[in-house]
């Protein structure tokens, strides 16, 4: 472990902190069981590579950046992968006489005599940041075919009878479940789907919101990855004909993660798909959900509010549900009573009372609701606004004193208005009520080791050209500090970005997910439209005349400066 007093003279010298304020953060890492230095990383209080650089230089021990190195596979075997995941250490050289490792604690001598008695080579030991030795720890698991190779399975579809009973006969299902999981947590994957077909079993994995298949198994070996599933989410093994739902955790790289598990019966057997969640993911900041300096604006002046509705909107994974959860972070202090209604529960949040849904016993979204007013809340969180007597409730729990976030499937913020007087809800009550609408979709983030600039070619200039207006465009990125060139004062002429794929994206040319949002402040001449049953078009016109950016512009900013692609904004707002 590293010497405290590099540690907290970095925070007291460099980073200007108080004794006491130093004191209280060793206390904290103590409490939460965590490395001092890993505690600092993991809160956002300093910066890692600024806080590794210094530790480097005062421990006169190399700084390796693992992220950046193509390790070679039977050179990074040399360290046994339950050995990696527990000490933290990699190998990524070896010479003749030397094996060259990247260690989180240098000073580690127990773990260094020991590799050096197992290879029989001399160890030089170099310092890594945690996110180098997370990076590099994926490699052990980079390769899902192979190792199902290794027990008896491949990539191919086809399989001749002979093959296919000794496949069944020596196959760990276990060990193929733990591999498929594993494998998803480290592709970073949202959802895995394991889908049987007449042939086979396909499982793919949703990863930024796009589904790629990873591997076919033989159909011999359905019934127990299925059953095996459904002992690990506590589900009925005998039941195929009803669907099931349940849950269960794993420990990776002393990461808790939750699945939720969803079984259907299908014409060819039962298919399943499991929901990755983050159980100890803190929530995102309005700045890292995307949010626009404008937006975010009117959102933290709709969440300080001591009542009313603020509403999400969006279609099935447009990440509605985190929205809320950052905005319930924002919100979660001790002097406050929060509670939630929820199908399902997404995430555990610690100081705030969760519910979920139970129609089997007549617990739904309205009765959760009517309990929750007798339990004294400050704020309520209702999942999504199904139907009328649900949105009836909440609208009067936000006219009686309570702030109240919900969700809504519309396509655009001004059509949520409207869609609620279709619900039955009347309009002064929606007028009275709502504070705010916020309507997204989720875009890829290019790649920023590959990404280039180019300019729009013909056609795609004539397209945007349907789509917005260029006076409008150039005021807008304007407004958001984006430099442009003299010569960029026509859409042919700007330049723009694209990823064409790399080690690192995986080839794909994106690498993680940004919100684009549209945000709908409730004004005095929003609500006297709303109490006039205005249509959406009309709510559109008067909020884009009084400022609101579009979802297609906030996400045309987001494309000239380069955190995502043109070809991105364009297919998630045509959707």
């Amino acid at each position: 472990m590293f010497p405290k007093n590099i540690i907290t003279t970095y925070l007291t010298e460099d980073q200007k902190l108080k004794p006491a304020k130093v004191e209280d953060l060793i206390a904290a890492s103590k409490e939460s069981e965590k490395r001092l230095e890993l505690f600092l990383v993991d809160e956002g209080i300093v910066k890692e590579k600024d806080l590794y650089k210094y530790m480097s230089k005062k421990m006169d021990v190399p700084l390796v950046d693992l992220s950046e190195m193509e390790i070679p596979r039977e050179t990074l075997s040399i360290v046994p992968q339950p050995l990696a995941e527990t000490h933290y250490i990699i190998a990524f050289e070896k010479t003749k006489d030397t094996i060259h490792l990247a260690m989180l604690d240098p000073l580690d001598i127990q773990t260094i005599e020991f590799m050096r008695r197992k290879t029989g080579l001399v160890p030089a030991v170099s310092l890594a940041t945690p996110s180098g030795i997370k990076h590099s720890l994926r490699l052990y698991h980079a390769d899902l075919e192979e190792e199902l190779k290794q027990v008896g399975v491949s990539n191919k579809k086809n399989y001749n009878p002979e093959e296919l009973k000794k496949v069944a006969a020596e196959l760990p299902i276990i060990n193929i479940v733990k591999s498929i999981l594993e494998h998803a947590i480290f592709q970073d994957a949202s959802d895995i789907h394991i889908e049987p077909t007449e042939k086979d079993v396909s499982v793919r994995y949703r990863v930024d919101g796009i589904l790629h298949s990873v591997m076919h198994l033989p159909k011999q070996v359905q019934n127990g990855i299925m059953a095996r599933i459904k002992i690990l989410a506590n589900l009925k093994i005998d039941e195929h004909m009803v669907p099931q739902d349940g849950r269960f955790k794993i420990v990776v790289n002393e990461e808790e993660l939750a699945f939720r598990v969803s079984v259907i019966p299908v014409y060819d057997g039962e298919k399943i798909v499991m929901r990755v969640l983050h159980e100890g993911q803190k929530p995102l900041t309005l700045d890292q959900l995307g949010f626009l300096p404008g937006a975010r604006k009117l959102v933290d002046a709709a969440i300080k509010k001591p009542h009313g509705m603020v509403l999400v909107t969006g279609p099935t994974g447009s990440g509605k549900t985190t929205t809320l959860y950052s905005l319930l972070g924002i919100l979660n202090q001790p002097g406050v009573n929060i509670s939630t209604i929820e199908d399902p529960i997404e995430y555990h949040v610690g100081g705030i009372n969760q519910s979920q849904i139970n129609p089997r016993v007549g617990f739904d979204f309205a009765l959760g609701l009517r309990a929750f007013l007798r339990q004294d809340p400050d704020i309520i969180m209702v999942g999504e606004i199904r139907d009328q007597e649900t949105a009836e409730i909440a609208m009067h729990a936000a006219m009686t004193g309570h702030l109240v976030l919900s969700t809504l499937h519309t396509n655009d913020a001004p059509t949520t208005l409207p869609r609620l007087m279709d619900m039955g809800i009347p309009p002064f009550l929606i007028a009275f009520t709502a504070n705010i609408i916020v309507a997204q979709r989720l875009v890829r983030r290019l790649c920023e080791h590959c990404r280039t600039s180019y300019k729009l070619d013909g056609p795609a200039v004539k397209e945007l050209q349907k789509l917005v207006d260029v006076k409008t465009i150039l005021s807008l990125f304007q407004a958001h500090d984006i430099t442009l060139k003299s010569a960029e004062k026509k859409l042919a002429s700007m330049e723009f970005f694209r990823s064409p794929g790399c080690r690192k994206c995986d080839k794909s040319g994106y690498k993680g997910r940004i919100g684009i949002y549209e945000v709908l402040e409730v004004d005095d001449g929003i609500s006297e439209l709303i109490n006039n049953r205005g249509t959406a078009p009309q709510i559109h016109d008067y909020a884009v005349k009084h400022g609101m950016v579009t979802m297609l512009e906030d996400g045309l900013v987001k494309a000239k400066q380069g955190m995502t692609s043109m070809e991105e904004v364009l297919r998630v707002t045509r959707e």
